[in-house]
């Protein structure tokens, strides 16, 4: 009775579903693909064969749990590109529907591997929402190689619930941090005012909405919090409600999308609003293509129903930490947090290597002021030119445009790494030091080498303090800036090691 009632609500969605979750996964992966050996091949600014030599030395055996990873077989450049070209295809596949359940878990395993030896440039919140959401995926859809999209059963609607508890927690916990942070800008309504300016890689189009009067912004900040707190509420409401709900959703993710760039970030959301629907809010000749296309019925063991409950209980109880805990902090005590039991702890520890079972909630605390690096060479320390990064603002006069869902990901580091120091972001070191060895692979992820005979004798780097230019203040192009002095002072190799021009002299 119970897989009667429920095999024909969701089909047109899980059909969906597994598209797009396969376009993500594709567009990560190539994503991916184009800058591994940049960022974590033998010549790259965080070399994986390192990383895993230093956690092996300090953990022993542990290390193969501790930091699960394919690449322990063999990390070469070889290794990660290959990786990244079989989870494209594996991608098409899913897109495919073939054998949906078995790609998504293999490409799980596939993007877990990378995430953990590109670190820090793979610790991105939509990473491990891609985690998260593909290994409860494996239990909502079919895993034959062409299944039958409306045969329904109980282990399929727990992937459905359990999904739909993770869109709730993204939601809420997006609107909690805010709340729980306690930062001004979030409480007063004001924080629009510095989002579109101060956001890692902008749109063009967030340039005119800097421009939008206060009014208009506080608003627009009071209706996202609406949508981030109410809307995921009506989850569970009748369908109208909820289908209601999933508009609100996938509304606020197209307002992010079309001002700044967060690479599958907003795609994905969207992906996980889209099982709100039920069958009757698509159109009914997609139905019936869907339910003609594939004769094969899916494989079901006894097996699988009696792990149904342990499994949602299981995800459920590790989740539900991060997410009560935000939730706490936001409306009971700010500032403090819920102290578990001991075994809640255990269990949170021995499952955190999976990168898959996540507390969420982006811009806890608004910049109010965008900070850049610039990054120069020199060949006689007087004389600098200034490296330019592909997409994050350099050029005044150079409008920022769309890179999503592609995410360029030391341009994106090179973000974070302005609102700390240079000590704080000892990758940034390692990632001069690779542009006085001339690395192809890292200048690969530049737009242009100022170097192209050979690598300068000297880098450093200039922090700018960067503004959206407005209307009728007299300034040309797209953005202005000022100088606030060295982000790293000049530096140079001496035996293959880093070291300070002043020592140098001295």
């Amino acid at each position: 009775m119970f897989a009667q009632f429920n095999q024909p609500v969701f089909t047109i969605a899980r059909w969906v579903f597994a598209k797009a979750l396969g376009a993500v996964f594709f567009c990560a992966f190539v994503s991916l693909a184009v800058q591994i050996r940049g960022l974590a091949g033998e010549h790259g600014i965080i070399p994986a064969q390192q990383f895993l030599d230093a956690v092996w030395n300090q953990l022993g055996a542990k290390a193969l749990w501790q930091v699960p990873t394919l690449c322990w077989l063999n990390a070469s450049d070889a290794m990660l590109v290959a990786l990244c070209l079989a989870g494209a295809a594996l991608s098409i596949a899913l897109m495919c529907g073939v054998f949906p359940g078995l790609c998504t878990l293999l490409l799980w395993g596939l993007y877990l591997s990378l995430c953990w030896i590109a670190t820090p440039f793979t610790n991105f919140q939509w990473d491990a929402l891609l985690l998260e959401t593909a290994l409860v995926a494996t239990l909502l859809l079919p895993w034959r190689r062409r299944p039958r999209w409306e045969r329904w059963r109980p282990v399929n609607q727990a992937g459905l619930w359990l999904l739909w508890w993770l869109l709730f927690r993204l939601m809420e916990e997006s609107g909690g941090v805010k709340l729980a942070s306690g930062d001004p800008t979030w409480h007063s309504l004001t924080a629009l005012e510095y989002h579109f300016e101060t956001q890692p890689l902008p749109l063009w189009t967030a340039w005119y909405a800097n421009q939008i009067p206060g009014t208009i912004l506080f608003v627009a900040t009071f209706i996202m919090f609406l949508i981030e707190l109410l809307a995921p509420l009506l989850i569970l409401a009748p369908r109208r409600w909820r289908h209601g709900s999933a508009w609100a959703l996938i509304a606020l993710q197209a307002g992010i999308f079309i001002t700044g760039n967060y690479a599958f970030f907003n795609v994905l959301t969207v992906a996980l609003c889209v099982l709100l629907f039920d069958d009757s809010a698509w159109p009914g000749r997609l139905a019936s293509w869907i339910k003609s296309s594939a004769p094969t019925a899916d494989a079901w063991t006894p097996l699988a129903g009696w792990l149904v409950g342990p499994v949602m209980a299981l995800v459920f109880l590790v989740t539900m930490q991060p997410f009560f805990s935000t939730m706490y902090r936001a409306v009971i005590s700010e500032g403090a947090g819920i102290r578990w039991p001991a075994p809640f702890s255990t269990l949170d520890a021995a499952v955190s290597p999976l990168l898959s079972f996540n507390g969420y909630g982006l811009f806890a605390v608004m910049t109010t002021s965008r900070h850049e690096i610039g990054v120069e060479g020199s060949d006689d320390g007087a004389n600098w030119r200034e490296y330019e990064f592909r997409w994050k603002p350099g050029d005044l006069d150079e409008r920022p445009d769309l890179v999503a869902p592609h995410q360029p990901r030391l341009d994106w580091q090179m973000w974070f790494a302005a609102l700390g120091s240079v000590q704080n972001n000892q990758w940034f070191l390692r990632f001069l030091v690779r542009l006085l060895e001339g690395s192809p692979e890292v200048l690969g992820l530049l737009r242009s080498d100022p170097f192209p005979d050979h690598p300068p004798r000297y880098v450093r780097a200039v922090l700018y303090d960067y503004h959206f230019t407005h209307y009728g203040d007299g300034e040309h192009g797209w953005w202005k800036r000022t100088s606030l002095g060295l982000y790293c002072p000049p530096i140079t190799l001496r035996d293959g090691r880093p070291t300070l021009l002043e020592r140098l002299d001295q």
